[in-house]
């Protein structure tokens, strides 16, 4: 989730600053129609490596979350759409598989549909009460720190249970890297 924010805001920060360089002193990306976005959509793409429709950016659907009784399939299909949109594109390796260690449909997160998204409505309220700032304006990469810091025990407790489970916090950075 943390990514997935990350990758919302970093696409929606490079838009805005692109249409604002072009005179549009208050455009706002996640205001814009999903109709209005696709425009952009191959620049985006070849430019940020994927590419997110303004209602499935964290921030919005944040915002919509504890009224959705779908979250969960909500969620499952915005992972698909962001893996989906760098298909054919140089990224497409890169992205491709990037949310297959999120189940939002865990049986973890609950049995019952409204728990599972009561708890999903939690998680999407932490990670979007981190307070870290325009990533932009420091030299210090509070998303990169804090990923690679989940990322670790991630593989720690991944380790110790035996699951064999791994994950590529290097296939994870590349992305880092080109956003």
């Amino acid at each position: 989730m943390l990514f997935y924010r990350f990758l919302s805001e970093n696409l929606t920060g490079y838009i805005n600053s692109q249409e604002r360089t072009a005179g549009s002193a208050d455009f706002d990306y996640a205001q814009l129609s999903d109709a209005e976005a696709e425009r952009a959509r191959d620049f985006v793409v070849s430019t940020k490596g994927s590419f997110i429709l303004p209602f499935e950016l964290f921030a919005n659907v944040r915002k919509q979350a504890a009224g959705d009784q779908d979250l969960n399939e909500h969620l499952e299909r915005i992972f698909k759409n962001i893996e989906g949109s760098a298909v054919e594109a140089s990224s497409e390796k890169d992205i491709q598989g990037l949310f297959d260690d999120l189940d939002v449909n865990s049986a973890k997160l609950g049995n019952i549909m409204a728990s599972c998204n009561a708890k999903l409505v939690k998680i999407l309220d932490k990670i979007g009460s981190l307070l870290l700032d325009d990533f932009n304006e420091h030299e210090i990469d509070f998303f990169g720190d804090a990923y690679e810091f989940l990322m670790t025990i991630y593989a720690s407790k991944a380790e110790k249970s035996g699951g064999g489970k791994s994950f590529s916090l290097r296939k994870r950075c590349r992305i880092c890297w080109r956003v």
